[in-house]
C-alpha cells in the first residue's frame, strides 16, 4: 500500500495490497490510437461549500458507495444500492471497454477509470524519459477513447505508487499525467490511490503533484486511524477511501510458523459496518465515498480473505453489510452467519499442531436468518508459501485429499495429512439460495519449524 522512504511506518505498510488484474507488471508504455467513445460526457468536479469538500455529478451532489471491481457482477453490484465501482486498468481492447461502460450506465454505475502506471517494484525506472513519455502517451490515448462516455466518474492514476518505492520522480510523472488528463479532459477529476497515509507522502504530494484534484487512501485494518492520520499531515483536500475492507493479512495475528489468522466472514461483516459507519460516513467535509474491495473473488494468501464472494459466487455476510450501510435494510434472503472454526476446540490463536495421520474433530457453529437448510464443503490445502505484495498475483495451494470418519452438519471428523507441514482446514457454508459464510484455520502437521 521510496526516495527518502515516504512512509515512516514502512514497514506496517510493507505488505498492502492493491491492483488484483495488472496488465502489464512491468509497466512498458506503449502509444496505442483507440476510436473514442462517442456520448454526452457527464461533467463531474470537486466543489466546496461551506460544510466541506462535495463531489457532484451535473451538479447534483455524488457520494460515493462503491465497491472496487475490474470482472464482477455489476448488476449484482447495483441492486445491492451501490452507485459506482473502481478499475485498476484499462483493457487493451476498446470494444471490451466501451462495453463494460454501456453495461455500466445501464444499471445507473459511475465508473473511476483506472490507468496502469508502472510500479519501480516490477521493474519501471521512472529515469527512462522515454518509457515515462510513452506511458503517458499511452494513458492519453486511454483517456481521449473514453472521456465522452457518460459513465466515467474520474481518472485513477495508477495503484498504490508509493509501496515500495525509492524513486521520487514517479509523483513527478503523476503530475505531468494529471496536468496532460486535465487538458485533455476538463470535465473529470483527477486522482492517485494510496498504500496508507502519513507526513511525508503528504508533503511529497504537495511539492511533487500538486495538480491532482484528489487523493485515494487506502486502509484496511488500521483504518481507524485515517482521521490522525489527515491531521498529523495538515491534510485539508478531498479524499476517496479507494481501498478497504478486512483486517489484512499483514496485519493478522499469526501462528508460531508465521501463518496469518484469517477472521470468519461474519466477524468481517461486522468489521465492515462498523468501519463504514466510524470512519467513512464519519467524514463528510474531506471524505467523498469510499471503494469495498473486494466485489468479487481473489487468491491472496487465501482464497477467501479479500473477496466478498466465494469462488464459486455466492455472496458472503459482507455483502449484506454493505447492502445495508449503502440502503438502510437487509436483504430478503441473507447469507448465513457463522462463529470460528476449531478444531478439538482450539481456535487458530492456539498455533495447533496436529501428528500425522491422527484423528481430529473440526466443529463450526453455524445459523440461517431464514431458517434455510445448511451445507457443509470442507477443504484442506496446503498453506499458501506467497510473500508477494500490493496484491500482485499468487497461486491457489493445492488440495490436500482429505480422509473423512464422519461428517455432519457443522462437525468433520477426520485424519490430518500424512506429511509433516503447514495447513490450512476451509469450511464453506451454504444455504442453497445463492449465499454463504466460511471459515478456515491454519495448522501444522508435525512439529513446526523453529526460527
Amino acid at each position: 500500500m521510496h526516495a527518502a522512504a515516504p512512509l515512516s511506518r514502512a514497514g506496517r505498510y510493507r505488505h498492502r495490497r492493491g491492483a488484483w488484474t495488472i496488465a502489464a507488471l512491468l509497466g512498458l508504455a506503449v502509444s496505442v490510437t483507440i476510436a473514442p467513445a462517442h456520448g454526452t460526457p457527464s461533467h463531474v468536479r470537486i466543489v466546496t461549500t461551506t460544510e466541506g469538500h462535495q463531489l457532484q455529478v451535473d451538479g447534483v451532489p455524488f457520494r460515493i458507495r462503491g465497491a472496487g471491481l475490474q470482472d464482477g457482477d455489476q448488476e449484482a453490484l447495483a441492486a445491492r444500492g451501490a452507485n459506482a465501482f473502481r478499475t485498476w486498468s484499462t483493457a487493451e481492447d476498446p470494444a471490451a471497454v466501451r462495453t463494460m461502460l454501456d453495461r455500466a450506465q445501464r444499471n445507473g454505475l459511475m465508473v473511476a477509470m483506472g490507468l496502469h502506471v508502472g510500479k519501480e517494484r516490477h521493474g519501471f525506472d521512472y529515469g527512462d524519459a522515454a518509457a515515462v513519455a510513452a506511458q503517458q502517451a499511452r494513458i492519453l490515448s486511454q483517456v481521449r477513447a473514453y472521456r465522452e462516455h457518460p459513465a466515467v466518474l474520474m481518472w485513477v492514476v495508477g495503484n498504490e505508487l508509493n509501496l515500495e518505492a525509492r524513486d521520487v520522480r514517479v509523483w513527478d510523472a503523476v503530475e505531468s499525467i494529471t496536468r496532460a488528463i486535465q487538458a485533455e479532459d476538463p470535465h473529470h477529476p483527477v486522482m492517485t490511490p494510496l498504500a496508507g497515509f502519513d507526513t511525508a507522502l503528504a508533503e511529497q504530494l504537495r511539492t511533487r503533484a500538486p495538480s491532482l484534484d484528489l487523493i485515494g487512501v487506502q486502509l484496511y485494518g488500521d483504518i481507524g486511524e485515517l482521521p490522525g492520520k489527515l491531521a498529523a499531515a495538515d491534510w485539508r483536500g478531498p479524499y476517496v477511501v479507494t481501498e478497504w475492507g478486512p483486517t489484512g493479512h499483514w496485519e493478522s495475528p499469526l501462528t508460531t510458523w508465521g501463518a496469518p489468522i484469517e477472521d470468519h466472514a461474519s466477524r468481517k461483516a461486522e468489521l465492515l459496518a462498523d468501519r463504514h459507519a466510524r470512519v467513512i460516513e464519519a467524514d463528510p467535509a474531506q471524505g467523498l465515498g469510499a471503494f469495498v474491495f473486494l466485489w468479487g473473488q481473489k487468491q491472496e494468501r487465501t482464497p477467501t480473505w479479500y473477496g466478498l464472494f466465494l469462488a464459486s459466487g455466492e455472496s458472503t455476510p459482507g455483502v449484506d453489510a454493505m447492502q445495508r450501510a449503502w440502503t438502510g435494510a437487509w436483504p430478503a434472503n441473507r447469507a448465513p452467519s457463522t462463529g470460528p472454526l476449531r478444531i478439538d476446540g482450539r481456535v487458530g490463536t492456539d498455533s495447533i499442531v496436529l501428528a500425522p495421520d491422527a484423528g481430529h474433530v473440526a466443529r463450526v457453529d453455524a445459523a440461517d436468518p431464514d431458517g434455510d437448510p445448511l451445507r457443509y464443503r470442507w477443504t484442506v490445502r496446503e498453506e499458501s508459501r506467497a510473500t508477494s505484495i500490493g496484491g500482485d498475483p499468487e497461486t491457489l495451494p493445492p488440495q490436500v485429499e482429505l480422509r473423512v470418519a464422519e461428517g455432519e452438519g457443522g462437525t468433520l471428523r477426520f485424519s490430518a495429512p500424512s506429511r509433516p507441514g503447514a495447513y490450512r482446514l476451509f469450511v464453506e457454508i451454504l444455504d442453497g439460495q445463492g449465499h454463504a459464510a466460511y471459515a478456515n484455520l491454519p495448522f501444522h502437521v508435525g512439529p513446526p519449524p523453529v526460527e
